[in-house]
């Protein structure tokens, strides 16, 4: 699939759901343990929930981004505009889709729509300190590690159920000047 047949849509409140299932199977319990990005080991409980989910579509700030193939969700990306920063969170790919290059042409799209939709030049995002091939992961793609770190929220169980204490976010940036 090349990078302009790729479509992806701006989610809906109707979608979120949908959108919950995905992330919440990519990233805890055992189905996530299908894919790479999996944090069961690290966190219990969901990562997101459908009625935050559609708090979040809803903000005139933030946008979801999804993309699916024959009526089936694939992928998702959460995005927070600040200015001329956009926050990207929420990054995920079916885990059975993981390692295809879904999760890649995800955070192309995201960086092009936080660019020449909101006219973003830089974009950043946490990501678990101890999640070393998720880190390298996106330092090849652009990303690099600012230096600054900020705390895991423990005491929110919206963010799920810490099964470590030593858990901390490493906050990445990339200039969106740049991309095409």
């Amino acid at each position: 699939m090349t990078q302009s047949s790729f479509a992806t849509r701006v989610a809906t409140s109707e979608d979120a759901v949908a959108l919950a299932t995905l992330v919440n199977s990519a990233y805890r319990g055992e189905s996530s343990r299908a894919g790479w990005t999996t944090e069961t080991d690290l966190v219990g409980g969901n990562r997101v929930d459908a009625d935050h989910l559609r708090s979040t579509i809803t903000s005139p700030d933030d946008a979801v981004l999804m993309h699916e193939s024959d009526g089936e969700l694939l992928a998702c990306v959460h995005l927070q505009r600040s200015g001329k920063a956009c926050y990207l969170g929420m990054l995920t790919t079916k885990p059975t889709a993981q390692g295809s290059g879904l999760g890649r042409k995800m955070l192309d799209a995201a960086e092009r729509f936080a660019r020449d939709t909101w006219g973003a030049t830089v974009m950043h995002m946490t990501v678990i300190t101890v999640r070393t091939e998720l880190l390298a992961w996106y330092e090849r793609r652009g990303y690099a590690v600012t230096g600054e770190r900020k705390p895991f929220p423990y005491n929110d169980e919206r963010f799920g159920l810490p099964k470590r204490d030593d858990l901390e976010f490493y906050v990445l940036r990339k200039s969106l000047t740049s991309i095409t």
